[in-house]
């Protein structure tokens, strides 16, 4: 049967991608993002965030068989952390009740291979502590010290601990919502484009993120893993962070993290 599905992000890289997957496969998918999308939202304020939940409710008639978070931004700055972190927790939450209304229902959420580094531990206190004023205010202070690029992993970090303890907790697994994330690895898209046109940044990304198996990735490899997680197929699989990265956090962090 054809499932309603929201995906924030839809307008372009991953979350185009997966939307044209769904809808290839007959689904119902309720896109949200900036523009080009069925729900034109700004996820980095609490308005927006709200506004949107609201909008892909009524659009699903208050049934929502799943909910695909793709929207995100690397660009330093304090709406990285809004976006990345509170644009998709708060979104989620709002579509929590719409979730537990559908028989088989199904969140991921976009982690990254960047949150296996350094982080600001400061950043991601706040965001577990859903305080985003003070979230912002480190993220300046951050940005003010010359550390922004620790704003990007911060904001993952964050996110792959909301859902580990999310998913367990009550209102979710207690009412059959699996909730997952897909954390890639380097990917080609148009929010990485100009970084592959500078040696340098490219170099600096090998190291970084380090993929022996076949290298770079379209954005259909990471939206058929997403797809997985969004399916009825998956009934028993919570809680877990699946790396679609080539093999970087394997090689970054051995065999021992498992």
């Amino acid at each position: 049967m054809p499932r309603k599905v929201v995906v924030t992000g839809s307008g372009s890289g991953i979350g185009a991608a997966l939307t044209a997957l769904l809808r290839a496969q007959g689904d119902q998918v309720i896109g949200v993002d900036l523009r080009g999308a069925d729900i034109t939202a700004d996820l980095s304020t609490p308005g927006g965030r709200a506004g949107a939940a609201e909008a892909a409710r009524e659009a699903a008639d208050g049934v929502v068989d799943a909910v695909v978070t793709c929207a995100g931004t690397s660009v330093p700055g304090e709406p990285l952390v809004a976006v990345n972190y509170f644009g998709t927790t708060e979104f989620v939450t709002a579509l929590r009740s719409a979730l537990a209304a559908s028989e088989r229902p199904r969140v991921v959420v976009f982690a990254s291979i960047s949150a296996t580094q350094p982080v600001d531990e400061d950043i991601v206190a706040a965001c577990l502590a859903a305080d985003e004023p003070a979230a912002l205010t480190h993220a300046r202070k951050a940005i003010g010290d010359g550390r922004e690029r620790r704003l990007y992993p911060s904001s993952k970090a964050a996110l792959a601990q909301w859902l580990r303890r999310t998913a367990v907790a009550p209102g979710w697994a207690d009412a059959g919502i699996p909730v997952n994330a897909v954390a890639p690895g380097i990917v080609l898209t148009p929010m990485s484009a100009d970084l592959f046109d500078d040696p340098q940044m490219k170099a600096v990304m090998d190291t970084a993120v380090p993929m022996p198996l076949n290298g770079y990735m379209r954005p259909d490899v990471v939206a058929r893993a997403a797809m997985f997680l969004a399916s009825e197929d998956n009934s028993h699989i919570t809680g877990q962070v699946l790396y679609v990265d080539g093999g970087a956090e394997t090689t970054l962090r051995g065999p021992k993290a498992f």
